[in-house]
């Protein structure tokens, strides 16, 4: 007799770099979203809800490589042969969107999208395939008032969330500053300027002595190996540094000091300028440089921005994994993009945004205790007979109906302790009980499950005898006493 084939079957197993969000995660982020949300549309942004999926020529060289065009995407082939992907961000679909409306959308069009992106990266710690952006993008506009507007809304969304001014800072750089730089220093190739603008990306990983050793012959890494430098002479380097470390005390200075690096530079000059306006714009609005800053030392996305760019980064310190204080980071950016829509128009719309990473965001917030992990759970109307479940059934409704949240235990009502566990690990404040005792005397016990756990864990065996976590109440004011000590708990 043939032996019987096991059956196979899949693995109960996430994928490497996704992750699963059970209620209480799904709740904070419905919160936080609805709060920034909020903010955006006192600006006067409207809502937009894009695709999830885009073709891989609508992303574009957006991507992180754009010499492999389907690298860092999840992409497939469609029977026609065209290539589709999982949108990589929420700026590249509002790109098509605004030239496929455009000539139906208002001008400037001031949208805000918000929803999960997915990137095909290797994954790591904190580091996931796909998470949560929520931005904020103004098409349409040339003015450096809308850079600045977009400054002043990232601020108010981290005051809005709990973060005080103290606790961050909205820095803010400009591309063409650095374009300037390049200028200066007499780079005219392609290949030479991308070389310098890969070191000075990494100029808040090594510093100036690292960016200047990088620029010139080259250096030695942390593993020891050593990595070829662009090749520029000290004077030709110096432009650059003179711009990394530029920042002054005041921003008066900074801006005085941004203006010598860049010399005689049109370019250049003209980005200084752009930056002077921003600062007079938020001065006027009321933010302070403690609050939103102009700062050099800004580099991250200076290849992809194409004026003022904008970073939100939390001071406050944090224990590590290992036990040591480390800074919080960088948890939103954006900024100026002028030639985005081009790639489908052929014509340069200017654009500038920010995009907030929800999920750092609330990581955030847990380190600072703003918020918990534990959301209340609903008002448990337990089952003592299983042949009564059309009155127990009738409590629930009229619960619901009173705009509180609650539920009939629907497992196995035969052990009555089963019941209470389950309220337990549902957060659930209370449980109501009617027995057939109950039921003949026109009352239902109300279980204060809250009040009830303080008491085991503090009380004396006089308090516990006593009891105050349970009473009483007729059938007919059910309502009223749930209502009583939820108002209570809030």
């Amino acid at each position: 007799m043939a032996k019987e084939k096991k059956t196979l079957r899949p693995k109960a197993q996430m994928p490497k770099g996704f992750r699963d969000y059970f209620g209480a995660e799904v709740v904070e982020r419905a919160k936080m979203l609805e709060t920034i949300v909020s903010v955006y549309h006192q600006y006067g942004f409207d809502a937009l809800e894009s695709s999830a999926v885009e073709t891989v020529e609508a992303l574009g060289k957006f991507l992180p490589d754009f010499d492999r065009p389907n690298e860092g995407v999840f992409a497939w082939q469609e029977e026609d042969n065209d290539w589709l992907a999982l949108r990589y961000d929420l700026t590249a679909p509002l790109a098509r969107v605004y030239a496929q409306y455009r000539n139906d959308l208002p001008k400037p069009y001031r949208r805000f999208s918000m929803g999960p992106v997915w990137r095909n990266e290797k994954p790591g710690l904190g580091r996931y395939r796909q998470f949560y952006q929520c931005d904020a993008d103004t098409v349409g506009a040339a003015t450096v008032a809308a850079d600045a507007e977009i400054c002043m809304m990232l601020a108010d969304v981290l005051d809005q969330v709990g973060i005080p001014k103290r606790d961050y800072v909205v820095r803010i750089n400009n591309r063409k500053v650095l374009n300037g730089i390049l200028e200066a220093m007499g780079l005219v190739h392609k290949k030479e300027r991308d070389a310098v603008l890969r070191t000075i990306d990494k100029y808040e990983k090594i510093g100036v002595s690292g960016v200047r050793e990088l620029l010139g012959k080259g250096r030695l890494d942390a593993s020891g190996a050593y990595i070829d430098g662009v090749g520029l002479s000290e004077s030709q380097a110096e432009p650059v540094l003179a711009f990394l470390t530029s920042k002054g005390k005041e921003t008066s200075k900074t801006i005085s000091n941004l203006r010598e690096a860049v010399g005689h530079s049109e370019t250049g000059s003209k980005g200084v300028q752009e930056l002077e306006k921003i600062a007079e714009l938020l001065l006027v609005g009321g933010y302070e440089s403690d609050q939103i800053d102009i700062d050099p030392s800004v580099v991250r996305g200076l290849g992809y921005y194409t004026g003022p760019v904008f970073e939100a980064e939390l001071t406050f310190e944090i224990l590590d994994e290992k036990g040591q204080k480390r800074q919080f980071g960088s948890i939103a950016g954006g900024g100026r993009y002028d030639d985005l829509v081009k790639r489908f128009t052929g014509q340069e719309v200017p654009a500038t945004g920010i995009s907030i990473g929800v999920d750092r965001l609330l990581e955030a917030l847990r380190e600072k205790g703003r918020i918990t992990s534990k959301v209340r759970g609903p008002v448990i109307v337990t089952v003592m007979d299983h042949n009564r479940m059309a009155d127990y059934q009738a409590m629930v409704s009229e619960l619901r109906q009173a705009g509180i949240r609650a539920e009939v235990y629907l497992g196995n009502p035969k052990n009555f302790g089963n019941q209470l566990k389950y309220a337990d690990k549902r957060n659930a404040p209370i449980a109501v009980i009617e027995g057939d005792t109950e039921k003949q005397k026109g009352l239902v016990q109300i279980k204060d499950l809250i009040l009830g756990t303080q008491i085991s864990q503090n009380a004396t065996l006089e308090e516990w005898k006593k009891n105050p976590a349970q009473s009483e109440a007729p059938r007919s004011d059910l309502v009223k006493a749930v209502s009583s000590i939820l108002q209570n708990l809030n």
